[in-house]
């Protein structure tokens, strides 16, 4: 059974009364119940818990690690974020979802500024589904619809992905990489764009597949890292 942690800053929830009635039991609440239901070992982390929720005891029994922040990605410390980066090099699967690409530990592990343009129109996304032999759309039609989420535009400023799996157009003209993948170390990483707070996009079916998916395809593979460092030969080094 995959363990997964499910961490959300929890924030937008406490201070905004339309964010609570969209998620009543918080973002994370919410991701994690779908997971469950998908037959996964899941628990939840938040920002104002001690060590953010991501203790020792708590990464070293995480699979796959999924990570919605927003407005309080600057709180972070930077010694938890070291520690889920040596994770994910180790073989932990990391799933960074929507506003998380300016998270703290998705830049470490991008290297870049993760920028973008944005804008909050009430407009449709229709997420285009661009590799369908992925195993992360499996599952799902040519496209997903949302009737209403947050526009985000290109260029995003991220290096480019090891694969492409959708592509967003957005009503307003904009076009972005909505569903890239990476590995870095042993670990997987899979950044997702759709799942602004105000709307209800983490109860789409089609959008909780994907996510499921994704858990499944970044979990650990069973293998161990590689040994660096000064290495004795394989074989006999004739006399020179």
């Amino acid at each position: 059974m995959v363990k997964v942690t499910v961490w959300n800053e929890n924030r937008h929830e406490q201070k905004n009364p339309k964010v609570r009635e969209v998620y009543p039991e918080g973002i994370h609440g919410a991701i994690a119940q779908f997971l469950q239901a998908a037959g996964m070992d899941v628990q939840t982390a938040t920002l104002d818990e001690p060590e953010h929720g991501l203790t020792d005891e708590v990464l070293n029994n995480t699979d796959v690690l999924v990570w919605w922040g927003h407005i309080a990605h600057s709180e972070v410390q930077d010694e938890i974020v070291e520690k889920v980066q040596q994770r994910v090099l180790d073989g932990m699967g990391l799933i960074v979802l929507h506003s998380g690409h300016f998270s703290k530990i998705f830049k470490k592990l991008m290297g870049t500024s993760c920028d973008l343009k944005w804008r909050e129109a009430n407009e449709k996304e229709r997420i285009w589904v661009v590799d369908p032999s992925h195993p992360i759309a499996e599952g799902l039609g040519e496209s997903i619809e949302l009737e209403r989420e947050e526009m985000y535009g290109e260029h995003f400023d991220i290096p480019v992905p090891d694969q492409l799996v959708f592509v967003s157009w957005f009503e307003g003209g904009e076009v972005f990489r909505s569903g890239c993948t990476y590995s870095r170390g042993n670990g997987r990483i899979f950044y997702f764009r759709p799942g602004h707070e105000t709307y209800p996009t983490y109860h789409n079916k089609e959008i909780q597949q994907v996510i499921i998916n994704a858990v499944n395809w970044a979990k650990p593979v069973d293998r161990k890292r590689p040994v660096y460092g000064n290495a004795k030969p394989l074989e006999a080094i004739a006399s020179k």
